[in-house]
């Protein structure tokens, strides 16, 4: 267990569902006081009073710095600053080059790579001020790795947060602060459970430890990058996906 955690302000963007509520349900059983972020006030709340203990629930969007400012603010008055922040609030809808316009890119690329640096500018006051500042974002496999019919627009977001974070590593070291990312592959979310076992069965395959991940596989992975043992690592990338990313072709998984 990674008892450094126990008692580190976190916050955490996107995080009344998907991927965030699962970094935030983890932090919270290593005993964090966690901030739940979201757009929606009662989802954000929702979130806080199922993981209970310390946590809370703030109101903000991402792609606007002063709602992230205020945030941020009132998660350190309430919480005796930030150590944490895990900037993980991010957009996925589908449209193939031929279909999308102007402003769908625009709309995913603002939530997904600008939103991750204003809720870094945001909270960068507060993890100076931390004896071991940590930013974990969230990535993905797709676009820094690999490709998926639909996702230009994320997968050109996923690519611009890594090298936005290795950047911003060297600028915030000398505060101490460190900042990695986690690159998630297929993750069990609210919109996967809905399209049923089949769907889960044809996805795994391509996987080879044969299933999905689930929220807290990468909130794991999280937890260790915010921890005082991975104090010594800062601006590096962990794929968390079962090793999808692994075999060329479907024929190596073959037995």
């Amino acid at each position: 267990m990674l008892t450094s955690i126990a008692g580190k302000s976190v916050v955490v963007t996107g995080a009344s569902k998907g991927i965030g509520k699962g970094i935030a349900r983890v932090f919270a059983r290593n005993g964090a006081k966690v901030t739940i972020v979201a757009r929606h006030h009662a989802e954000s709340e929702a979130a806080a009073k199922e993981l209970g203990g310390d946590a809370s629930a703030a109101i903000a969007d991402v792609t606007n710095l002063a709602e992230l400012e205020k945030m941020a603010k009132s998660a350190a008055r309430r919480n005796g600053g930030i150590d944490v922040l895990c900037a993980n609030a991010g957009i996925f809808p589908q449209a193939r080059i031929e279909d999308m316009s102007p402003e769908q890119w625009d709309a995913v690329l603002a939530t997904n790579l600008k939103g991750t640096f204003l809720a870094v500018k945001a909270c960068v006051p507060y993890l100076k001020k931390s004896a071991a500042g940590r930013i974990v974002i969230t990535s993905s496999i797709t676009g820094p790795i690999t490709g998926f019919p639909g996702w230009t627009h994320y997968g050109a977001s996923k690519s611009g947060q890594l090298g936005f974070l290795r950047t911003a590593a060297i600028e915030l070291a000398k505060y101490g602060i460190t900042v990695n990312a986690v690159m998630p592959g297929n993750i069990i979310t609210e919109g996967l459970e809905s399209l049923g076992p089949e769907y889960h069965k044809t996805m795994a395959a391509s996987i080879p430890l044969k299933r999905l991940g689930t929220v807290e596989d990468i909130g794991y992975a999280a937890l260790f990058l915010a921890s005082k043992e991975a104090g010594y690592i800062t601006g590096q990338t962990i794929a968390v996906d079962g090793g999808q990313i692994l075999p060329e072709s479907l024929e190596a998984l073959k037995d």
